[in-house]
């Protein structure tokens, strides 16, 4: 032991030198100071065992400073694999002891063998037994956070493990950070299967960084568009109209289908897909087909472009049977259906026209989905045929004989028939007898006692009404005819029931400007000037008043009745006149006091005096 302590205080002068010499020697430990400190006995020194000279102490330090790593905490250091256990990695850093790195932080690196230098950082300085704890996850984090940082600031290509899915895209290994990859910034186009990534390394651009949340985003879409930016500028310097190229299906939406021709892409119109009418471009094509596509147009950038697929095709038009002609039968398929008829598909992408008024022989316009609905199979007659214009008008009711052939004999006027109310106007009702012959009747001919405003006060659309023919124009396919006439007039009955000087008991039911009304029945309402209201003393009927009253005119043509209470009483003063005159000539007496006796006697005894 004393031995030993002597070869120790003999190296440490060794060490420090000799004061007094001019010229020290140089040590084998200054020749070789890393195999000195690494044998130096750290615990003896510590303990005092093997002092130092005080002289030599400060040149025995930045002996140390120099060849020791600066071990903080905050650094990552390299440090070289010597030893592995069951449990850890020994990894020597040049410091005063080895450190101790648990295998578990290797996992990732299987492979791990003695020699190879790791990333680490000084996560104990001493644990109990005096060696350095080491991480060697927390030097990769530090380091892939440097790197990730470099990335992003130098715009550097870094690639990524996909690891999994995750709500809004992938989670992305990069340099052992995990790194959120948008599923907008996978790829250029849509993905539809996103487990197709996992699992696999592609290469990522790093393009933001949440220092605060310790966030990473990155795309691969990216880079892809700078590839494809490039390709953009090749393809598009090459474009001309009328130039055809193979594109691949890349969206399809309600007005169009956006093609990828390889770098750049071009939208065809819905209309620009088919010749024949479809109600979505999902009929045509679908994601990911390759087509043949015609470059019908785009802007001065280049940057729209209109493509076109049923121009590489032949029109349908000059496929169309060249004796096909005006008049012949053709059958086909309801496409659309307007206010104003129908299209109907006579071949593919060959359409004709039906108006609605060649639906019917009526001359009453009715809506087109009144005869037939969207898909229905028809027959009809070409009516009109223009090659050039690409035109072509159909009829139906060609196909079925005209009704108005022989209306003189199922309609003559004066026969009477049942039809069905189809339409109003202010003044009449439109009445169909049959399919195709349609009658008006006159607001004036619906009832004879009735005053009618408004046909529609009088019956619905879809009653049924028997009618008479009152006229007939075969040329101008008219007929006109009545309702009222299938009944007799009830105004030739009260002509007699109601003549002038006809009296009848009736109870005031209305006043009104400059009179009041009165109801006998149910057709006649009878009008009552204000000076024909008088009673005998003077007073006006008011209404709900019971009273007798006389016809003073009464016109059937215009149905008017004009009655008067007050030619009651004036009545009887004229016939009680009359009657004294009488008397007093024959009694050659005056008669004016007569006269006056009597109307007095008349006036007590309608007051209920004697």
């Amino acid at each position: 032991m004393a031995e030993e302590k002597n070869t120790q205080e003999v190296e440490v002068q060794e060490v420090a030198g000799m004061a007094n010499d001019s010229q020290p020697a140089v040590s084998e430990q200054q020749q070789n100071p890393e195999k000195f400190l690494k044998e130096f006995n750290w615990h003896n020194y510590e303990e005092g065992i093997d002092p130092i000279d005080g002289d030599k102490l400060e040149e025995f330090v930045k002996l140390v400073e120099d060849n020791f790593v600066d071990t903080l905490d905050d650094e990552v250091v390299e440090g070289e694999v010597i030893n592995i256990t069951d449990r850890d990695a020994i990894i020597d850093i040049n410091a005063k002891s080895e450190g101790v790195i648990s295998l578990n932080e290797f996992r990732y690196n299987p492979d791990l063998k003695v020699g190879d230098k790791v990333e680490v950082l000084i996560d104990q300085r001493e644990d109990a037994e005096g060696q350095l704890v080491l991480s060697h996850r927390k030097a990769r984090v530090i380091k892939a956070w440097d790197r990730v940082n470099k990335a992003h600031d130098e715009g550097t290509i870094v690639n990524g493990f996909v690891k999994c899915r995750t709500k809004g895209g992938m989670i992305v290994d990069v340099f052992g950070i995990e790194a959120f990859l948008p599923g907008s910034q996978i790829d250029v186009k849509p993905i539809r299967d996103y487990d197709a990534y996992v699992n696999k390394t592609m290469e990522f651009k790093v393009v933001k960084i949440n220092h605060e949340f310790k966030n990473v985003v990155v795309s691969h879409k990216a880079l892809i568009e700078a590839d494809i930016e490039e390709q953009k500028k090749e393809i598009i310097g090459q474009l001309e109209k009328g130039q055809v190229l193979e594109g691949v299906v890349k969206n399809i939406t309600s007005y169009g289908v956006f093609v990828d021709l390889g770098g750049v892409d071009g939208l065809i119109h819905i209309t620009d897909l088919s010749w024949s009418r479809i109600n979505h471009p999902n009929e045509i094509v679908e994601l990911d087909q390759k087509l043949n596509v015609v470059i019908l147009d785009f802007d001065e950038d280049k940057t729209r472009i209109q493509l076109g697929l049923k121009q590489l095709s032949k029109h349908p038009w000059e496929a169309l049977e060249e004796n096909l002609s005006v008049g012949d039968k053709v059958k086909g398929k309801v496409v659309v259906i307007a206010d104003y008829g129908a299209f109907i598909e006579v071949a593919d992408g060959v359409e004709g026209l039906i108006h609605v008024s060649e639906m019917s022989w009526s001359t009453h316009l009715r809506s087109a989905q009144d005869f037939v609905n969207v898909g229905d199979e028809v027959e009809a007659q070409i009516l009109t045929l223009d090659r050039d214009e690409r035109k072509m008008s159909l009829g139906i009711k060609q196909l079925t004989p005209d009704p108005w052939t022989d209306i003189t004999s199922k309609y003559p006027v004066g026969s009477r028939h049942t039809g069905v109310v189809r339409n109003f106007t202010n003044f009449g009702v439109f009445v169909e007898l049959e399919e195709g012959i349609d009658g008006l009747i006159y607001i004036s001919d619906l009832s004879w006692t009735k005053k009618i405003k408004h046909p529609s006060e009088f019956c619905n659309v879809g009653d049924k009404l028997d009618v008479v023919v009152l006229e007939l124009d075969v040329e101008g396919r008219k007929l006109s005819l009545g309702h009222k006439q299938t009944e007799d007039n009830p105004w030739d009955k009260y002509e007699t029931e109601f003549a002038v000087g006809t009296k009848h008991t009736a109870t005031i039911d209305e006043m009104v400007d400059k009179g009041a009304t009165i109801e006998f029945n149910e057709d006649i309402t009878a009008f009552v000037p204000t000076r024909h209201l008088e009673k005998e003393d003077g007073s006006k009927l008011g209404k709900g008043e019971e009273a007798e009253f006389v016809i003073i005119e009464f016109n059937k043509e215009f149905k008017r009745v004009v009655a008067s209470h007050m030619s009651i009483h004036k009545e009887e003063e004229a016939k009680i006149v009359k009657q004294a005159a009488k008397k007093s000539q024959e009694e050659n007496k005056p008669t004016l006091g007569d006269a006056n006796a009597d109307l007095q006697a008349l006036k007590d005894r309608m007051e209920g005096k004697e």
